[in-house]
C-alpha cells in the first residue's frame, strides 16, 4: 500500500502519550535508554554469600546446575504506601507486583502531563502480571488470614486484582481488565487497550505489565534441553545462544486515539498504527512450543490493519528468547512475513532480553518502550553482547540483520520511521504491534516570560529529589519551554502536602533555583516578580487561584518514588515455588507487620481496662498503626476499608464476644472513640445479661 493510502488509515492510529518503566539496571527510562544505547547487559551475577544472605536454599545453590544470575529489579520491595492510601499492615500484605504497578501507573500518567488523581474520564486499565512467591506464601498462611481476613489476603495478593487496584486508587472509571497470556501478557494488554480505544470503550488507557516473582536475589537451575541458559546470559539469534535468563521489571504506557491526543495537546511520543493477536492452536509440536504460521499471521494482520506493508519496517523488536526452537521458529515466521522488504538485511533485528533477561509478563512492554525510545532518538540500539548470527536460522538470506552496535535511524525516502514489536506466550498467543515515529509537534507558541514552578511531594526528601531532577531536565538539550514546564507542573501533577515554588524569568534561572531547592537552601524570589510570589505563597497555603492555560503538556521528570521497605512473604524452604523454587521460612524480617497471634494466642486481658487495651491493640494491628498517637485519626483516615471492617466485626465477635454493627465503622469517629464505643457495647451486653439473670432468678 502506498504511503498516501496509508494516511487514510490514520483514524485508527493510537498515540503513546506517556510511559514509565523500571527494569534491571534502570530505575527510570533515562537510565534504560543509556543502557540500551551502550549495549549494556544488566543481568546480575550473585556470590554464594549474597544468595545465602537473601535466604536461598544452601543445598540448591551449591548444586552443579545452579546458575547464580538474574535480571534484578533494585528496590522492588519499597513502596510509598501512604500516598496510595494503604496502612502499614495492608502495605506489607500487598504483593510487590501490585505496589510497583501502582507507582508505575502514577508515573506514566505524569509523563503524559496528566494529574494521576485527575486523569481524563473513561480511562481504562489493561495490565497483567506473573505468579509471585509472596502471593503463594500469603494465600497459604493461616496466620495472615486470621489477622486481616482470607478475602482481604486474596484481594491484596492475587494478580487478578492488578488492574482493579489501579482503577480504584487512581479513580479511573473506564474498563479495568487483568490480562493473562503468559510471556505475551503485556503486549496483549496493549493490543486490547488499542481495540478498546477504537471501539469507544474508553478514551484513555493504561496498558502494560509487571513481573516480580521475588524481590530477593535468586538464580535458577539449568536443565539440559530446558529454556534457561547454562551460563546466565541471553543471546538472541546468536551462534552462542543457549537459552534465556529470568528477569524482573514493570512497564506502563498511556494511550489515546491520535486525533484526540493531537487536539488536546498531549505529548505524543510515538504512534501505534496497528496490532494483532493470534494463537497457534494445535499447529505446534507441544503446548509450550511456538508455531510458525500463526506468528506470521499476527505480523501480516497487524501491518494490514495499519494500512501498511511489513516491507515498510526498518526494525523488528523480536521476542528473542535465545532458545534453539524459539529463535528458529520466530526467524522463520518473521522472514515469511517481511519477505517483501527492500533487500537482504535491510531490517534491523534485536531483542531487549539480551540486556535485561526475560521479563515474562512484562517482556512485551519492555520491548515497546525500547522501540519508542529508539524512534524518539532516531537511533537503533544494539542487541547486548551480539556476535555472529546463528547459522541455523538462515538470517544471512533474510530481510534482517542483527544490530550489533548503535546505528543512526535515518528518515526513510518514503514514509516514516516504523518498527514492529513481537511477543510470543507459552500457550500459543502471538502478538505484534506496529509502531511509527510521532508526528512533528508544532513549535511552542507564545512569548517567553517569567513563570512560577509549583512543586509538591509526599515528603521533604522527595521534594528535594524532584527539584533536582527538574533542574537537570531544564538544562538538557531540547528542554521544554519554561511556560510549558509551569503549565505541566500546575495541571499535570497531584497537589501533595509538602510544597515549594520557584519563580524565574528563563530556564537557566529556573534550573538554578531548583538546584538550590534540591540542596535544601532557600530560593529567593526576584523583586520584580511580586505577582508570581503571590501565586507561590497561595500555593503553599493550599489556596486555589485562577491560572491561565497558556502552555501545553510536556514530558517532565516524574515523582521520585522511594518509600520504606515492606519486604515480601516467603515460602518455607523446600516448598514448590515455580521454576526457581526458592525461599526461606516466612518467619523472617520480610514479614513486616504480618505476624498474627494465631489460634494459641493468649486470651484478651480481663477487666474493663484490659478489654479496652485489647480492642485498641486489635485496631492498631489490623490498621498497621505505629502508636497511640495514631488513634486520633478516623478509621478511614487510618487506611481502613469495608473489608477490614468486616474482619474486625468478626474478630470482635469471635475473640471478645462483642457484637457491633458494621455501620459503627462508617461513622466519623476517631479510633480512640471507636474503641470506647466498642468496649461500651460489651459492657452494655454484660449489664443486660445480669439484668436478665436477676429477672430469671426472681
Amino acid at each position: 500500500m502506498t504511503d498516501t493510502a496509508a494516511s487514510e488509515a490514520l483514524d485508527s492510529a493510537i498515540a503513546v502519550i506517556g510511559m514509565s518503566g523500571r527494569f534491571p539496571g534502570a530505575p527510570d527510562l533515562d537510565a534504560y535508554w543509556h543502557n540500551l544505547l551502550g549495549g549494556t547487559t544488566s543481568i546480575s551475577d550473585f556470590t554464594e554469600e549474597e544468595l545465602l544472605a537473601d535466604g536461598a536454599d544452601p543445598d540448591e545453590i551449591r548444586g552443579r546446575d545452579y546458575v547464580p544470575a538474574k535480571g534484578v529489579l533494585a528496590g522492588a520491595d519499597r513502596f510509598e504506601a501512604a500516598l496510595f492510601g494503604f496502612n502499614r499492615t495492608e502495605a506489607a500484605a500487598l504483593d510487590p507486583q501490585h505496589r510497583l504497578l501502582l507507582q508505575t501507573a502514577w508515573s506514566a500518567l505524569e509523563d503524559a502531563g496528566h494529574d494521576p488523581l485527575g486523569a481524563p474520564r473513561r480511562t481504562g486499565v489493561y495490565v497483567g502480571g506473573g505468579v509471585t512467591e509472596h502471593m503463594l506464601a500469603a494465600q497459604t498462611d493461616p496466620r495472615l488470614a486470621a489477622q486481616i481476613g482470607a478475602l482481604q489476603v486474596r484481594i491484596l495478593t492475587d494478580r487478578e486484582f492488578l488492574a482493579p487496584w489501579i482503577s480504584y486508587r487512581l479513580g479511573l472509571d473506564g474498563p479495568s481488565l487483568t490480562v493473562q497470556t503468559a510471556c505475551s501478557t503485556s503486549l496483549t494488554a496493549i493490543h486490547l487497550a488499542c481495540q478498546a480505544l477504537l471501539l469507544g470503550d474508553c478514551d484513555t488507557a493504561l496498558a502494560g505489565g509487571v513481573a516480580v516473582d521475588t524481590v530477593h536475589r535468586r538464580g535458577y537451575v539449568h536443565y539440559q534441553g530446558g529454556i534457561f541458559s547454562a551460563d546466565g546470559r541471553c543471546r538472541p539469534f546468536d551462534e552462542a545462544s543457549g537459552g534465556t535468563v529470568p528477569g524482573n521489571g514493570v512497564g506502563v504506557v498511556v494511550l489515546r486515539r491520535l486525533a484526540d491526543a493531537l487536539a488536546d495537546g498531549d505529548p505524543v511520543r510515538a504512534v501505534i498504527r496497528g496490532s494483532a493477536v493470534t494463537n497457534d492452536g494445535a499447529a505446534r509440536v507441544g503446548f509450550t512450543a511456538p508455531g510458525v504460521d500463526q506468528q506470521t499471521a499476527a505480523i501480516v494482520e497487524a501491518w494490514t490493519t495499519a494500512g501498511l506493508d511489513p516491507a515498510d519496517a526498518q526494525y523488528l523488536e523480536a521476542h528473542g528468547t535465545a532458545t534453539e526452537l524459539g529463535d528458529r521458529i520466530e526467524a522463520t515466521a518473521a522472514t515469511a512475513a517481511f519477505k517483501g522488504a527492500l533487500g537482504t538485511g535491510s531490517i534491523g533485528l534485536g531483542s531487549v532480553k539480551a540486556n535485561i533477561g526475560h521479563l515474562d509478563a512484562a517482556a512485551g512492554v519492555a520491548g515497546v518502550i525500547k522501540t519508542v525510545l529508539m524512534l524518539e532518538h532516531a537511533v537503533i540500539a544494539p542487541t547486548a553482547g551480539a556476535g555472529r548470527p546463528h547459522p541455523g536460522l538462515g538470517l544471512d538470506d533474510s530481510p534482517f540483520h542483527v544490530v550489533t552496535e548503535a546505528e543512526p535511524w535515518p528518515e526513510p525516502e518514503y514514509g516514516r520511521r516504523r518498527a514492529g514489536v513481537s511477543s510470543v506466550g507459552i500457550g500459543g498467543t502471538n502478538v505484534h504491534v506496529v509502531l511509527e515515529e510521532a508526528p512533528v509537534r508544532p513549535a511552542e507558541s507564545g512569548s517567553p516570560g517569567p513563570e512560577v514552578l509549583l512543586l509538591s511531594a509526599h515528603t521533604e526528601d522527595a521534594l528535594k529529589a524532584l527539584a533536582g531532577r527538574l533542574a537537570t531536565a531544564l538544562r538538557a538539550p531540547g528542554a521544554p519551554s519554561l511556560a510549558d514546564t509551569a503549565h505541566t507542573l500546575r495541571f499535570g501533577r497531584t497537589p501533595l502536602a509538602v510544597r515549594a515554588y520557584v519563580a524565574a524569568a528563563d530556564r537557566e534561572e529556573a534550573a538554578t533555583g531548583l538546584a538550590e531547592l534540591a540542596a535544601g537552601r532557600t530560593v529567593p524570589v526576584p523583586a520584580a516578580a511580586d505577582d508570581l510570589r503571590a501565586i507561590g505563597e497561595a500555593w503553599l497555603r493550599d489556596e486555589r487561584l485562577p491560572w491561565p492555560r497558556r502552555g501545553r503538556r510536556v514530558s517532565l521528570p516524574t515523582y521520585p518514588f522511594g518509600g520504606e521497605s515492606y519486604g515480601q512473604l516467603r515460602l518455607p524452604t523446600g516448598s514448590a515455588r515455580g521454576p526457581q523454587s526458592q525461599g526461606p521460612d516466612s518467619q523472617g524480617p520480610d514479614s513486616q507487620g504480618l505476624e498474627s497471634p494465631g489460634p494459641d494466642s493468649p486470651a484478651p486481658e480481663a477487666g474493663a481496662a484490659g478489654l479496652d487495651a485489647s480492642v485498641r491493640a486489635l485496631l492498631a494491628e489490623t490498621l498497621g498503626l505505629d502508636g497511640a498517637g495514631d488513634l486520633g485519626m478516623t478509621y478511614f483516615a487510618a487506611g481502613g476499608d469495608s473489608l477490614a471492617a468486616v474482619h474486625l466485626v468478626g474478630c470482635l465477635r469471635d475473640d471478645f464476644g462483642i457484637d457491633v454493627p458494621l455501620t459503627l465503622f462508617l461513622e466519623e469517629l476517631t479510633l480512640d472513640e471507636l474503641a470506647r464505643r466498642i468496649v461500651e457495647a460489651r459492657e452494655g451486653d454484660d449489664a443486660l445479661d445480669a439484668l436478665l439473670s436477676e429477672f430469671e432468678g426472681a
